[in-house]
């Protein structure tokens, strides 16, 4: 029976070797028909530390190599932009898309006295 082979994108980098993988698929609700995103979480094993978050990566079904290990990575699909991805996404998350510099210099004029408003 060969191993299962699949595709998908490293979300932590943190330990030396290993590699934390999410693997997305998509589903249809057996009621309802509509369709949802659903992931499964992976830890494999990267021997050369060759992968980075945000990496599209290629995994194979190995014997367990510790707990939670049961993958090897076997190649780096596509090199990912992780950093401004990371920040891009969280930016438009907390919502910062007002300009600063229209915010600070509306105050700056009031404190300054010049007002252009009648009394």
């Amino acid at each position: 029976m060969p191993n299962k082979v699949v595709v998908g994108v490293v979300t932590g980098d943190k330990t030396p070797k290993t590699r934390r993988i999410e693997v997305a698929r998509l589903i249809r609700h057996p009621r309802y028909g509509k369709i949802l995103r659903r992931k499964t979480v992976c830890t494999a094993h990267d021997e050369e530390n060759q992968s980075r978050t945000g990496d599209l990566v290629e995994i194979v079904e190995s014997r367990p190599l510790s707990r939670t290990k049961r993958w090897r990575l076997v190649r780096v699909v596509e090199k990912g932009r992780s950093v401004e991805a990371t920040a891009r996404r969280a930016a438009d998350e907390a919502g910062d898309t007002a300009p600063p510099a229209a915010s600070d210099a509306a105050p700056a004029a009031s404190e300054a006295g010049d007002t252009t408003q009648p009394e």
